[in-house]
């Protein structure tokens, strides 16, 4: 291929989708609704083509769309924390990265089959994992996207790992809505994710997304977004049925994402909305991340393995993975007129 291969794209019937080489995103993403409308649904970083972005760690630098974390999280001090979580709360590993060695380098290109984008990566010597893989295919039938992740490790280990997908909000408050369908309960983060921009209460806990008790008392709809408030979020919610819907009422559309439960028993919300004032953020950043997760609320693998609260009241923060026995998940994108 001549020129920078940096990125590759493919055209099906209902759509274009663009993949990088770092982090192997997923993003820009165009469906053709079966109306003839096209909608956009994916996240990308307002930052993403500003040339101080080049000096950003690799997850940040040009930040989009939708990739696999392995492991996926990562560690933050104990320091007031509850201790409860304080107490399995461990320093970051050696080398630790954010969300993982797959979501910071160059991914290579890998035996690509007509209509599919393969990538493989290779961990470092020292990681129990030797490499990823991860194959995108657009449905031929459909405004829809299939995605296969193989993990191959090179020794029994455990890790949390994770999907990150981050999608776009329309401009005007409360235009779009969350639909999970039924859950077990939600939990909300146990400290501060961004201090001095907090909206939920402290490790609470709740069974509704559209009354989440806030951190100045009363009730906060979490379900219409984007929020009112400028804040950085998480809600953990445990026990999802695999399937989450964004529902864009200001551009009409639906997108759905649909992924393997028994791997993923969690769904971490990501809502950042302007809380983050520092660069590259800059208080304009505004998308919600809809991730599934065998992780607590994203802290470090020391965590993760630990004996945390999550994983006491029965729901997975880790997978164990076998040498003799790839890893192998998929997941799919879908959109659909309102």
């Amino acid at each position: 291929m001549k020129g920078n291969d940096d990125y590759r794209g493919l055209g099906w019937a209902h759509g274009a989708l663009t993949v990088q080489r770092l982090g192997a995103m997923l993003a820009p993403v165009t469906f053709l609704l079966a109306d003839g409308r096209q909608v956009s649904p994916m996240h990308v970083a307002p930052w993403s083509n500003e040339p101080e972005a080049g000096a950003l760690p690799g997850i940040l630098r040009k930040l989009r769309g939708e990739w696999p974390c392995v492991p996926f999280g990562y560690s933050v001090p104990a320091d007031e924390w509850p201790g409860n979580w304080a107490r399995v709360m461990g320093p970051p590993e050696q080398d630790e990265e954010v969300h993982g060695h797959s979501s910071n380098h160059d991914w290579s290109w890998h035996h690509n089959r007509s209509g599919s984008l393969s990538l493989i990566l290779d961990y470092p010597r020292g990681s129990p994992v030797e490499r990823v893989e991860r194959t995108i295919t657009p449905d031929q039938s459909a405004p829809a996207i299939d995605i296969e992740f193989k993990v191959v490790v090179r020794r029994a280990c455990r890790l949390p790992i994770g999907l990150h997908p981050v999608f776009r909000l329309p401009f005007e408050t409360g235009a779009a809505t969350l639909e999970l369908g039924h859950f077990e309960q939600g939990r909300t983060y146990p400290h501060d994710v961004e201090p001095g921009v907090e909206l939920f209460a402290r490790n609470s806990t709740f069974a509704d997304l559209s009354s989440v008790l806030a951190r100045g008392g009363g009730m906060a709809d979490a379900s219409r977004l984007p929020l009112a408030a400028d804040t950085e979020e998480l809600l953990q919610i445990e026990g999802v049925d695999g399937m989450a819907t964004l529902a864009n009422h200001e551009d009409g559309y639906r997108v759905t994402l649909g992924w393997q439960k028994e791997h993923f028993p969690s769904l971490l919300l990501w809502y950042s909305n302007r809380g983050r004032k520092a660069a590259p953020w800059n208080g304009r950043h505004v998308a919600i991340g809809i991730e599934p997760v065998s992780s607590p609320f994203g802290l470090g693998p020391a965590t993760a393995k630990a004996d945390n609260p999550i994983a006491q009241s029965g729901i997975a923060t880790a997978l164990d993975f076998s040498p003799e026995q790839p890893f192998v998940t998929r997941y799919r994108i879908e959109a659909s007129a309102l």
